[in-house]
């Protein structure tokens, strides 16, 4: 019966250990925990609105428990904020840390266009009021540079080898890490304008 006893107490020491290990280090977490983790939505912090297929949901999981509470406020401004009736301006959340910039825009056709890449910042970009074709693929799609690394404004141009194109429309949002080559603001259909939050994530 000690035997059974002492078993049971080091399976549960071993369980506890590891589900300890895995909440601290998403990067070692299976495909199953990291899915899992996603789909919960607590994350979001209690902003409604749904995150795009396309999102790297282990490289979320990496860079948001790296900085649990910058992404708490990000998530947090998006939620408790009006966004149909924010001025067209900036916004410091947080500094330089944490910002958020709300424009309206008209979109582009696509050969005025340019794919970009950070890696100061992470993006995340929701459309609060009408569409854009957004198209992302990774930085090893990288063909040639366009215009080399601007330290001070965080971005780079390139052209690329292929890329996905998805639909931006209010009832979702996209994020693009360091990692990811995006395209935003090209039109669907007719040039028309687009009212459009971005908030900047601060990686280190």
């Amino acid at each position: 019966m000690k035997r059974v006893t002492l078993l049971l107490i080091l399976i549960t020491g071993i369980i506890g250990f590891t589900g300890c290990k895995a909440s601290k280090d998403p990067a070692s977490w299976s495909s199953s925990e990291v899915d899992k983790w996603f789909e919960k939505h607590e994350w979001l912090n209690g902003w409604t609105i749904i995150p795009d297929a396309s999102i790297d949901k282990r490289a979320l999981a990496v860079y948001y428990f790296k900085n649990k509470e910058r992404w708490d406020r990000a998530f947090a401004f998006l939620k408790d904020s009006d966004l149909t009736k924010l001025e067209v301006k900036r916004y410091n959340v947080d500094g330089d840390n944490l910002y958020a910039s709300v424009s309206e825009a008209m979109t582009k056709n696509e050969e005025d266009t340019k794919f970009e890449a950070h890696r100061k910042y992470i993006d995340i970009q929701y459309v609060i009021k009408g569409a854009e074709q957004m198209s992302i693929t990774p930085l090893s799609d990288k063909k040639e540079e366009m215009v080399p690394y601007d330290p001070a404004k965080d971005v780079e141009f390139m052209t690329v080898n292929k890329t996905m194109s998805f639909e931006a429309t209010p009832d979702r949002f996209f994020i693009f890490f360091p990692s990811d080559i995006h395209r935003p603001s090209v039109k669907i259909g007719e040039n028309k304008i687009v009212r459009k939050v971005v908030v900047k994530v601060r990686i280190d």
